[in-house]
């Protein structure tokens, strides 16, 4: 109960009030219970506004702890961070649990922004002015994870699919000592989701829809060529150049002609330079008239001729950098690298699926520089729902 004070000061008496917290008895517990749903043990839980929450810590720690956690190579180490930082003492499995909420309630907000995107789309409820010039670039890439749950194969290993989005607006160029032109990706958005292409999908287009997809008049997609995403982005982004990564089209070369000549490297690597110089100056349909002729070697993963087909819409580099337009996925690279192996592929390390992706989510905000829009704001209005203020 609030009560009221007075006070005799150098000033005069000046009354003021204050909360007056005391220990529930049974009845009272049991009264607040059934009114309003709250497990609280006294009513100051009512009062810090966190009667509703689990983990009796208030939602600011709780962001606390979970940017921590996302942020070191460790939940030992994020919690080294947290006690020299705020000193709280806390334990590992106390910073995952945390984290784990944290994440779930962001990733949940997240899929319902990608369920209503989609649905605006199929539902022809979007429009696209096409009204800024320049150049949306959106890159995806598949990399495994090691779960602690086998598939129906027997694998633990799960493929984590990255999305990743920026503009030629927020691209910085220069020139530097020896003439070649330089650039910095200066502002760009990640998602990372662990799960089905079908799934995936809604998650990319209501990234590019964030970054401005059907408002610049050019969007260029660069992948490694693999079926599920040339399909999905027919799909979702018809309108878009596709770009097989020229690096991941060289590694393929390179693989095919290690086969084909025996690993005879006096022999494989000057084919190698010829094949991928004669594609990249746009002489790609002179390279399937000679790959024709050569048959696919015993054990060799990899069919040239039929890799070089099915994506040979997407291969005129020529043309391509005559336009201005990137041609290797490097950026994707760095934030596979970034985002899930720095933090979720450490020696040893295996993980609960849906503690993985409360993490992935996290630290793709973060590495977005999304940390304070889309992570502190809708997880305090969430809690606000669950809180017990009095």
């Amino acid at each position: 109960m609030s009560l009221p004070i007075s006070v005799i000061t150098t000033c005069g008496i000046m009354p003021f009030s204050r909360y007056h917290l005391r220990p529930l008895d049974q009845n009272s517990k049991e009264k607040l219970l059934e009114l309003t749903g709250l497990k609280s043990v006294v009513p100051l839980d009512c009062y810090l506004g966190i009667a509703g929450l689990p983990f009796k810590i208030t939602p600011n720690a709780m962001l606390k702890i979970a940017f921590w956690a996302q942020n070191q190579l460790s939940y030992s180490r994020a919690r080294e961070a947290i006690y020299e930082i705020m000193k709280i003492k806390t334990n590992d499995e106390t910073i995952r649990a945390v984290t784990d909420f944290v994440g779930k309630v962001i990733y949940d907000a997240d899929c319902r922004e990608a369920d209503e995107s989609i649905n605006q789309l199929n539902n022809g409820r979007l429009v696209f002015p096409l009204d800024r010039d320049g150049t949306l670039y959106i890159q995806t890439d598949g990399a495994a994870l090691n779960t602690r749950k086998k598939d129906d194969s027997g694998s633990t290993w799960r493929e984590n699919k990255l999305g990743e989005a920026f503009s030629t607006d927020n691209i910085h160029y220069w020139t530097d000592h020896k003439g070649d032109r330089q650039h910095r990706i200066l502002k760009k958005e990640y998602i990372s989701y662990i799960g089905s292409a079908a799934e995936f999908k809604k998650h990319l287009f209501a990234l590019a829809l964030r970054n401005g997809y059907g408002r610049y008049k050019e969007t260029v997609v660069i992948s490694d060529g693999a079926t599920w995403i040339r399909h999905m982005v027919e799909e979702l982004f018809p309108d878009a150049q596709q770009i097989l990564d020229y690096y991941h089209l060289c590694e393929n070369v390179n693989t095919f002609a290690k086969h084909v000549f025996k690993m005879d490297e006096a022999k494989y690597k000057p084919w190698v330079k010829e094949i991928c110089g004669k594609i990249k100056k746009g002489g790609f349909k002179q390279v399937l008239n000679e790959l024709n002729t050569v048959p696919v070697p015993s054990g060799c993963p990899v069919n040239l001729f039929g890799y070089i087909t099915n994506n040979i819409k997407n291969i005129n580099y020529a043309e391509y950098e005559k336009k201005g337009y990137f041609i290797g996925s490097g950026a994707i690279e760095s934030g596979n690298k970034i985002i899930l192996q720095d933090r979720l592929k450490r020696a040893g390390m295996r993980w609960n699926a849906d503690t993985a992706q409360a993490l992935l989510t996290l630290k793709s905000k973060v590495e977005s520089k999304l940390w304070m829009n889309d992570v502190e704001r809708p997880f305090l209005a969430y809690c606000s729902g669950l809180s017990g203020h009095i």
